[in-house]
């Protein structure tokens, strides 16, 4: 049963206020690529069914640098503030919101808090702190959890390696499913240019895995909203033309990107003799490598379009940081461990993957406003890029068709928030302006609720009250 309401319990330590610049609601996100549901089947109220971020949708790449320029960030949409939610406010803020809360489109299991990022201080709560399953926006803790443990410049490097008698390379998986044809191929052309120094114009190619650990199948099994979790891919292992959603995957991406890695340094103008193999990598220095964008561009990118093999690739990169296995169990022990270094309420909370599509994931709403909260703080500026990846209401992301009718619509370019959808699971946890101009951090978790037609729009008019009322 939720704990009994509380408007003005004192979390965390004081924060800096940030607002949004209204000039820049309109900005689009920062990539545009990623976006996952948890499971492809419409559902059509009153009966539970398959989930969305969003509305569904209606029925040659030039090389790039060898070491990638940042992508671009989302705009510069913050402004610091510093005065406190005004006394008295909370009272107000419960006769707003205990009604919306009641919406029976939430389902009978419903939880919330709201945060005043100026000082800390919790303003509303609803069993703030029981553990929910989250759904997508697990994706606030695994990307804090990757900036704090490896900081926004961290880069994935994948790299091809050379055998001491030059005969065999061996292509090597880093974890960066972002990899694409126009980075392998600039990474193909460096390696051949590299082994013609050397006198090389034949050899054997390996692929080499073995960075991550345990099973690559996510336990939701074979699904088009996540590939196999292996350390080398490209695209995501699409097997279209999409950049963010469900698309068909490949069984075996890692296979196919060295094949594809065989026939550009053939391209090149070295022979590759027989079909690439799983080998170890070498001992030496790289011949080659190709960087991913920076950990605050993929943190964004996970955020803005609810990109589940980037979350899992995040997950484990936090794992290597803490020295864990790089797979699933790995990852749910260091971003726990993680968040607990950092002094969030972490209790009863679980981290069973990084994206949210395992339902034995667990997150209070406390911890969500928490984390929000953290990266509000201007003493942590390396997590600047969880406020700045959330989508934008009505404009951005897995928000871009929501927020857009009364009286949800007085959300609209002033809340930003990360959505999470499960079929009987419906959340939404993120910042939003008050009219006085002070920065909330909300969040809002609902189970068993009927469908996602009922439940998502009631969400948006939790949040758009704030923004209306806060």
């Amino acid at each position: 049963m939720p704990e009994p309401r509380t408007w003005q319990l004192a979390t965390g330590s004081a924060a800096l206020g940030l607002a949004l610049a209204a000039a820049a609601v309109t900005a689009a996100g920062p990539w545009d690529g990623g976006q996952r549901t948890a499971e492809r089947a419409r559902a059509a109220a009153p009966v539970a069914g398959g989930t969305r971020h969003a509305p569904p949708p209606a029925p040659p790449a030039p090389a790039a640098p060898r070491r990638p320029a940042p992508a671009p960030s989302a705009p510069g949409v913050l402004a610091a503030l510093h005065a406190p939610l005004p006394a008295g406010r909370a009272p107000d803020l419960a006769a707003a919101l205990v009604p919306l809360l009641a919406d029976p489109g939430l389902g009978p299991l419903r939880t919330a808090s709201v945060v005043d990022t100026a000082t800390g201080r919790q303003v509303y709560g609803e069993g703030a702190g029981t553990p929910m399953t989250p759904a997508s926006t697990i994706k606030i803790a695994t990307v804090t959890a990757a900036l704090s443990a490896l900081g926004p410049d961290h880069r994935i490097a994948t790299t091809v390696t050379a055998a001491p008698d030059g005969r065999t390379v061996t292509l090597t998986g880093g974890g960066d499913p972002t990899l694409d044809p126009a980075r392998l191929k600039a990474l193909a052309a460096d390696t051949a240019r590299a082994l013609k120094a050397r006198g090389h114009a034949s050899v054997r190619l390996a692929y080499d895995t073995s960075l991550y650990r345990g099973p690559a199948r996510h336990p939701i099994g074979p699904n088009e909203n996540i590939a196999p979790v292996v350390a080398l891919m490209t695209r995501e292992g699409r097997l279209d033309d999409s950049h963010k959603g469900p698309a068909p995957r490949a069984v075996d991406p890692a296979g196919d990107t060295a094949t594809a890695f065989a026939d550009l340094l053939a391209a090149a103008g070295v022979e590759v003799t027989g079909a690439p193999a799983p080998g170890p990598t070498p001992a030496g220095p790289p011949l080659a490598r190709t960087l991913s964008a920076p950990l605050a561009d993929l943190a964004e990118r996970t955020l803005t379009h609810s990109d589940n093999d980037l979350a899992e690739a995040l997950a484990r990169q936090t794992a290597l940081a803490r020295k864990q296995p790089a797979s699933f169990a790995g990852g749910e022990k260091a971003v726990h461990d993680e968040l607990a270094g950092l002094g969030l309420p972490v209790a009863g909370a679980r981290f069973a993957d990084g994206s949210g599509l395992d339902r034995r994931d667990r997150v209070s709403a406390a911890l969500l406003t928490a984390l929000l909260t953290r990266a509000a703080d201007p003493a942590s500026p390396a997590l600047r890029p969880l406020l700045t990846g959330l989508p934008v209401g009505g404009f951005t992301g897995t928000l871009a068709g929501r927020f857009d009718s009364a009286p949800a619509a007085a959300g609209a370019g002033l809340v930003r928030a990360k959505t999470g959808t499960l079929t009987g699971v419906n959340t939404l946890a993120g910042t939003v302006v008050t009219p006085d101009g002070r920065l909330l951090a909300f969040a809002f978790l609902a189970a068993r609720t009927r469908s996602p037609y009922e439940a998502q729009p009631a969400l948006d008019r939790l949040a758009a009250a704030l923004a209306d009322r806060g």
